[in-house]
């Protein structure tokens, strides 16, 4: 109701700290302001173009859009409670187009949450949904309340509400590291997993503040990135079941529930309307130490799901415009979660690049990998579109402008774009055709040396319109499917305890047990299992493109054969750090490799002019220039060769021998005083800084199943 008499001058408004954040979008002059009243409290229209609920000298700001909407009511409780103690509609003269917003005085954010509720059309052939009963989380909630602490709250059983986030962390002289695309060493983990067990050693397990003690414990392995599966604010109690006793969690995080908000329950204390400190230090902390964050990001649908799911927050905005549905209203589910976000809706296009420059201005990360991205492709009717604005956006955007960007080049709806997603060469992408010709390779399959040797060398076949190797991602293991020890311990998958009868996961794994399904005494098994680790490892390190890695793949973490462990919060996923001291001898030989490559310069970056008469890069088969890859389809020698600085020649050879039997293999000549120098051999378990034997007349010995890595020496 209006007040004509009640005004309030900025300078008679509270004035509580204030902080460069909240100054964003207050006027620049000194007037006179008139009041409305509702509900107890005093109001004007807010700023339009400041997304969600922002603190100000004397308030807060509740910024809000819906295209579709008749009305809509801000609510606000009392902190943990189930309903409101006050609600406020908006005016209609405080919206402009299709923008809501409103200035609340006198609020203390720390003695409140708020939510929405939406009216409007409930016409579901049209995808109108529209339900004024709902409480509705803020789609630009920097926090999210009710589920701070880890399955404490049953899916769909209590409603989500938003909080106001004080953003006053201290960055200091804050730099990020900068570090150049080509010299990357991934490292993908689990925030939860990764220090949950009590073999981890951590003060606070499970939890930002655990990983960040784990820092030392990174440096010494010598990574320099960690990619973080989602820390989204995410239901983990979405299909939240138990099979055989055990609890079962939608433990990954792959469905999102605010995508501006840190999932709170990955925090080791309480952050009221403080929320994400905690990560801010984690970030801080690894920058400060050469180790740059990356985030794995859901953009592709939200824990939502389809008709049957939840209704919390985009259902009741504009389901018809946040989700792709079919012309009888239904959802699309090119996911397989359900449902299948709208990226490329001019509203949930800004929406995401809103998103992401916030999580880089706020909070610094320096990198994103974003799931299931050709989603992101996606046009309204489902069609991939050949040049897809959001990812035109995010690669021209001047804030993401120094950002990562990698995409899982595929979808659940049989689109692959693996060398041909959309690029503007600023895209890399997860290098899936590298992942499963070098599975084969490393196992023995007939025929794909030469396969191998193409993925080793950068995967130019794959990436042949003139993008840098830099596009290519490659890995052999990720979260998704077995860890590097499973890959040869298994023969198929044991998902069983997932609770689906073994069905759910991938069956095409690559994977070869070594003679024995599952886990045995026999040391010769053991033995060659750890060989084949090292092979996978050796082979990665010294391929073009960027490297990834599972966490706990150097020290042969296990799953147990579950390919497919997003449901198990339990030791399947979690990181048995006891593994370390028994495997200590393969955690050396990675720290060795991927030093080794730090190294080796031409291992990462195109030396168009070669060195000492060889090309950048050449295929070689047991006998020097010749590749042979059809007589001896098991073997293969890439040798990569450039200059280093001050001139000197950067030379590289890998010898693989993937048959079960000893081969000789002749090695190019160099040019005296050049000679060959064993770097690396799997065979040999024993310590990696140990004095190889000297390579007689260009020839080697290479052993059954292994790997030899030769540089040169004077």
């Amino acid at each position: 109701m209006q007040n004509d008499h009640a005004y309030m001058t900025e300078r008679q408004r509270p004035n509580p700290e204030i902080t460069p954040a909240s100054l964003i979008g207050l006027p620049r002059t000194i007037h006179l302001v008139p009041l409305d009243h509702v509900a107890g409290f005093d109001i004007r229209p807010g700023f339009y173009e400041e997304h969600g609920a922002t603190a100000i000298p004397g308030g807060v700001n509740f910024t809000v859009h819906s295209r579709g909407a008749t009305s809509i009511e801000l609510l606000l409780f009392r902190r943990m409670a189930d309903e409101p103690f006050a609600i406020l509609p908006f005016p209609e003269h405080y919206r402009i187009g299709n923008v809501y917003s409103m200035i609340v005085f006198k609020l203390n954010i720390e003695e409140f949450e708020y939510a929405y509720r939406v009216d409007g059309s409930y016409e579901p052939e049209r995808g109108l949904i529209f339900d004024k009963t709902k409480y509705l989380l803020d789609p630009y909630a920097k926090a999210v309340t009710g589920q701070s602490k880890w399955g404490s709250t049953p899916s769909g059983g209590k409603t989500y509400k938003a909080r106001v986030v004080k953003d006053d962390f201290d960055w200091g002289n804050f730099r990020s590291p900068l570090i150049p695309i080509e010299d990357l060493v991934i490292y993908e983990l689990h925030v939860r997993g990764f220090t949950n067990d009590k073999s981890s050693g951590v003060f606070h397990p499970g939890t930002f503040a655990g990983l960040k003690e784990k820092l030392p414990y990174l440096l010494e392995l010598g990574v320099n990135v960690v990619e973080l599966m989602p820390i989204f604010e995410f239901d983990e109690m979405q299909d939240y079941r138990v099979v055989d006793g055990q609890e079962l969690y939608n433990y990954w995080g792959y469905n999102s529930v605010s995508f501006f908000a840190p999932n709170t329950s990955y925090a080791a204390s309480t952050e009221y309307n403080r929320e994400g400190n905690e990560l801010k230090q984690l970030i801080q902390e690894f920058n400060r130490n050469g180790i740059e964050v990356f985030l794995d990001v859901v953009f592709n649908h939200t824990a939502e799901g389809n008709e049957k799911g939840p209704f919390f927050s985009f259902k009741g905005f504009d389901n018809n415009i946040y989700y792709l549905l079919t012309p009888d209203g239904h959802y699309y589910n090119f996911s397989g979660c359900g449902n299948t976000l709208n990226c490329n809706h001019p509203i949930v296009r800004q929406m995401i690049l809103d998103c992401l420059r916030y999580w880089v201005t706020t909070y610094r990360v320096d990198g994103f990998r974003f799931d299931l991205a050709s989603i992101l492709g996606r046009n309204g009717d489902g069609s991939p579109m050949n040049e897809p604005p959001l990812l035109e956006a995010l690669a021209f955007d001047p804030i993401l402008g120094d950002i990562k960007l990698i995409a899982e080049a595929w979808d659940a709806g049989g689109l692959y774009q693996v060398g041909t997603f959309p690029s503007w060469n600023r895209w890399a992408e997860w290098n899936g055709r590298y992942r499963d010709d070098m599975r084969r390779y490393i196992k023995g399959d007939e025929g794909m040396a030469q396969a191998a040797a193409r993925r080793i060398a950068g995967s130019q076949d794959i990436y042949a319109d003139g993008r840098h190797t830099n596009a290519s991602v490659n890995f052999i293991t990720c979260h998704d499917g077995f860890t590097m020890y499973d890959l040869f311990s298994y023969n198929s998958k044991h998902n069983e305890k997932n609770g689906w009868n073994n069905t759910d996961g991938a069956n095409d794994n690559n994977s070869w047990n070594c003679g024995t399904e599952g886990e045995t005494n026999d040391p010769e098994i053991l033995t060659l299992r750890k060989r084949m680790v090292r092979n996978s490892f050796a082979l990665l390190m010294c391929s073009r493109g960027i490297p990834m890695f599972l966490a706990g793949d150097e020290f042969c973490n296990t799953q147990f054969g579950n390919n497919n462990a997003y449901c198990q919060d339990n030791l399947t996923s979690w990181l048995d750090w006891n593994r370390l001291e028994t495997h200590r001898d393969i955690f050396e030989f990675f720290k060795f490799m991927i030093r080794f490559r730090k190294e080796h310069r031409v291992l990462r970056v195109n030396m168009s002019d070669g060195a000492c008469g060889y090309p950048d890069v050449s295929f070689h088969g047991v006998t020097p220039q010749i590749e042979q890859f059809e007589f001896y389809d098991r073997y293969l020698g890439v040798m990569f060769a450039g200059k280093a600085a001050h001139e000197k020649p950067d030379i590289v050879y890998i010898a693989s021998n993937a048959y079960w039997e000893t081969l000789e293999a002749k090695l190019p000549e160099l040019p005296p005083p050049l000679r060959w120098q064993i770097a690396a051999d799997t065979w040999e378990s024993g310590d990696q800084k140990r004095k190889w034997p000297e390579v007689q007349n260009n020839r080697i010995q290479i052993q059954p199943r292994s790997v030899i890595v030769l540089t040169t020496r004077t």
